[in-house]
């Protein structure tokens, strides 16, 4: 099988720091080489460094080709030619990938403007054909949204269509599934897999699923700290590793469970909550109804639970809990402990704000680069509790650093300078720190290798336990679902599928929605579910 990418001792440092160290790889034509390792080994950078996207004060080294091309002699304008056309993108974080100034359809036409000269009908005709290869609901008018309209799932669609708009020869997929549902996943990596085999496409496949690796890669390159542990076949790395790392690795899955609630006081309650969303008007036409993010639905949260939510991308899960929070414009009842959420507004509802936060699923969007770490965790506390003094502020800084894992001389780095699993843990203190009673936690797994994931799934039921938290649990990832909820609400299309408790719904789900995903997931069906609510 001819190299289509290869690196040969290719290294990385940043101001003298070495990040990748003499790393070797190839990906063959027609074949997926899938790169692992956890938060800060290096996956991203390397594939980031092969295409000259780093910074200035990044040194790059060793040798870097794409077929017959030295991809170290390439300047300005040829590398534009060659991203975007022979090398296509999936980023990590779409939504910092795509531009909220422009509609998805406008940004996805630019590509095919630039690379294929197409304009006008042509260029619209082929954007609709690509977001419905990527199994997107209603082409036609996703076409015309925004990026902040769509789901995280929606949003990471889109990036794919875009990689994907002018056949690469190349396609490099950084984390590509991250914020999919366990059967979108699916769906998008077969429809990867068909585009790989129908085109002779080389894929670089970034990840720290390991489950996905095993059914879609043909080899796999482990690092650890920037350097390779061991490469091959995907089989014999799996059912033979060699390296002590690659075991670890292998043998990192979120377990055990939440301390039981026993007979919790109700914190959070929500009656006939509804969201509906108004579609744009087009010129000369009528404005079409309104799109019902969420149907009017009841939910209740107690002190000390857990309540994960989970469902499709597009389901409402993100949507329900913004509303939960009044963030978005909602209709019903909101209730938390015995404050009406929805009859707050201005001074009132800010002051509400300390009681109830949020991490938001994006954490690189969420935390503003412009601002150190201590800035950004004490952001909050300034404004609720201005009484406080700066020698005050920064011992609290010190001591969230510290009980969310981070060491306290990161306080004067910027987000930019953390893995993903650091930045993740960076959003949990700034939400902490204001001992807030409900935490909303949206996907803050996703992006976090499965160690990384043990860890965080164990810092945030410690933290449940000593503060008395209560979360809803937002994820697809129904793993680490099982290892952090009490209780389970599935969504499908704004609708309530099947609710109850969690280890019952994931072990005998009534819905054929439920155990779709439970199947997708690969969990056991008919595990014995013991009660977590109450005591024995």
């Amino acid at each position: 099988m001819p190299d289509l990418l290869r690196l040969e001792e290719f290294s990385i440092a940043f101001d003298g720091v070495t990040v990748v160290d003499r790393l070797s790889l190839r990906v063959g034509r027609g074949e997926t080489l899938a790169l692992v390792g956890e938060s800060g080994s290096g996956k991203s950078v390397t594939a980031l460094g092969a295409m000259d996207l780093l910074p200035r004060n990044a040194g790059v080294s060793g040798g870097r080709f794409l077929g017959d091309t030295d991809l170290s002699r390439l300047k300005g304008r040829e590398w534009q030619g060659l991203r975007g056309g022979r090398v296509g993108f999936v980023f990590q974080e779409p939504m910092t990938s795509l531009n909220p100034l422009h509609t998805v359809g406008k940004q996805i036409g630019e590509t095919l403007r630039l690379h294929q000269g197409l304009a006008g009908r042509a260029a619209r005709a082929r954007v609709i054909e690509l977001l419905a290869q990527v199994k997107l609901p209603r082409p036609e008018e996703l076409a015309d949204a925004w990026p902040h309209q769509l789901s995280g799932g929606q949003r990471q669609r889109v990036m794919i269509a875009m990689a994907i708009a002018n056949d690469p020869a190349l396609l490099i997929a950084d984390e590509p599934t991250t914020a999919l549902d366990v059967t979108v996943q699916q769906e998008i990596l077969a429809l990867l897999a068909e585009l790989r085999d129908r085109h002779g496409m080389g894929m670089l496949f970034i990840t720290h699923d390991l489950n996905l690796v095993r059914r879609h890669a043909d080899r796999v390159c482990v690092l650890y700290q920037g350097r390779e542990q061991e490469t091959g076949p995907v089989a014999r790395v799996f059912d033979a590793p060699q390296s002590a790392y690659t075991r670890t690795l292998l043998a990192a899955e979120p377990e055990g469970r939440p301390a039981p609630v026993s007979d919790p006081a109700m914190l959070l309650s929500a009656k006939g909550l509804g969201v509906r969303f108004q579609r744009p008007k087009r010129l000369l036409m009528k404005r079409p109804p309104a799109f019902e993010a969420v149907r009017p639905l009841s939910l209740s949260l107690g002190r000390g639970e857990t309540l994960g939510i989970v469902g499709e991308s597009g389901s409402g899960k993100t949507t329900l809990a913004q509303a939960l929070l009044r963030l978005v414009e909602s209709r019903g009842e909101i209730t938390l402990s015995d404050t009406r959420l929805d009859a707050l507004s201005g001074a009132a509802l800010r002051r509400m704000r300390q009681r109830a936060q949020i991490v938001f699923q994006d954490p690189f969007g969420s935390l503003s680069p412009r601002l150190p770490v201590s800035e950004i965790i004490s952001e909050g506390l300034r404004f609720h509790h201005p009484e406080l003094g700066e020698p005050e502020v920064r011992r609290r800084v010190a001591a969230t650093l510290r009980e969310v894992g981070l060491p306290e001389d990161c306080a004067g780095r910027y987000p930019h300078e953390f893995s993903g699993g650091q930045r993740q843990r960076i959003a949990v203190a700034r939400a902490i720190i204001l001992e807030p009673e409900l935490l909303v936690l949206d996907e803050p797994t996703s992006a976090l290798d499965r160690t990384v994931q043990k860890q965080l799934v164990a810092l945030l039921r410690d933290l449940q336990a000593r503060r008395g938290l209560s979360y809803l649990f937002i994820s697809h990832d129904l793993a680490v679902v099982r290892a952090m909820a009490h209780r389970l609400l599935v969504l499908k299309e704004g609708e309530v599928v099947e609710e109850g408790d969690c280890l019952e719904v994931l072990a005998r789900p009534r819905s054929d929605y439920t155990r779709a995903l439970v199947t997708a997931a690969g969990l056991a069906p008919n595990v014995e579910a013991a009660p977590v609510r109450g005591g024995d």
